[in-house]
């Protein structure tokens, strides 16, 4: 993958939305699942029940835990719910760029700065409000405020996501997901220097104990696998190539970022990272950032089969500006 073919903006910071606190103990055990359980005691859909579980928001005896556990007798199951703020679907005449689209599902180039489904805090302005528009309707599986969305990319990051038309499109497009058959290649810079030209990143990833809006290396976190191959080496940061094996909230960005090589322009977990370098390597770092002036981060190749047909799908994605003229600039100087 090269970088001239193959999640703009600062983190959201309105105030989190408050939170209702459950704590259950398991008075005998169950052949129900962890989410199927909640959702019943906490008046919950199975959907909502396992999105908390998910999003690493329910413990059992401190720990996270898989959304297919069977609660056993004398467990504490801990839970912490975001009161719902009421959000409008409301299609948007938004600029969208579709590479893929029939009956069944959409490839979307989504830009850097555009949230991907609405949410607290972005109520429209989204890429769902846009396709919702362009198409009409999306898949209706999963939560109600993120039709059709299979997997997300974060604001801050460009490039390739697949959306679902239908609901048996989605079904079959979630489970290659977690089977791990859809296949997600990202470019991205990251500060400094790797110590090989090819690494895999296996850290456990879960929600920050101290920030809710950040996601940490944390000791029983969830499975989280990346792999890195080393595309070019500059003056105090290196183009990478990113394979996904998992995808976690952050995995990318934490992975770097706790192996000491964050993502260039990253506003969440590494702002204003270039200010460490020293002397020339220090205003080359900081140039870069200028230059590029956003994440440097972007899904450039997404490769899966077919829900319904089978036919093997492959798309890629040209780095964008600025991106690209940065990593023209940045091979030149170094």
């Amino acid at each position: 993958m090269s970088p001239g073919t193959e999640e703009t903006g600062r983190p959201d910071r309105a105030e989190p939305p408050a939170l209702r606190r459950e704590r259950l103990v398991v008075e005998a055990s169950s052949d129900e699942r962890l989410d199927r359980w909640l959702a019943d005691r906490l008046g919950l859909s199975r959907t909502q029940a396992a999105t908390l579980i998910v999003e690493g928001d329910v413990r059992v005896d401190g720990a996270p835990v898989a959304k297919s556990h069977r609660p056993r007798a004398g467990e504490v199951v801990e839970a912490e719910i975001s009161a719902p703020e009421p959000i409008t679907l409301e299609p948007e005449d938004l600029p969208v760029r579709i590479v893929h689209e029939d009956e069944h599902l959409v490839v979307v180039d989504k830009p850097a700065g555009m949230v991907v489904h609405p949410a607290p805090g972005h109520p429209r302005g989204t890429l769902v409000n846009a396709l919702l528009a362009r198409l009409g309707s999306l898949s209706s599986v999963g939560l109600p405020h993120r039709p059709g969305i299979v997997h997300r990319l974060d604001k801050d990051t460009s490039g390739l996501l697949v959306v679902a038309r239908t609901e048996e499109s989605h079904r079959v497009l979630a489970r290659d997901l977690a089977r791990r058959r859809v296949k997600r290649g990202y470019l991205a810079a990251a500060w400094g220097h790797l110590d090989a030209e090819e690494r895999t990143i296996d850290l456990p990833l879960g929600r920050d104990p101290r920030e809710r809006k950040r996601r940490a290396v944390v000791e029983g976190g969830r499975h989280a696998l990346t792999h890195v191959r080393r595309l070019e080496r500059w003056t105090s940061a290196d183009l990478v190539a990113v394979k996904l094996e998992t995808g976690r909230t952050h995995q990318i960005r934490v992975h770097f970022k706790a192996v000491g090589h964050p993502i260039v322009g990253d506003p969440l977990y590494a702002p204003d990272w270039e200010r460490g370098f020293v002397g020339a390597g220090g205003r080359w770092a900081e140039e870069l950032a200028e230059r590029a002036g956003r994440m440097f981060l972007h899904a450039a190749r997404l490769a899966f089969r077919h829900p319904i047909s089978g036919e093997a799908l492959s798309f890629t994605s040209t780095l964008p500006e600025p991106l690209l003229s940065t990593c023209r600039w940045a091979r030149e100087t170094s």
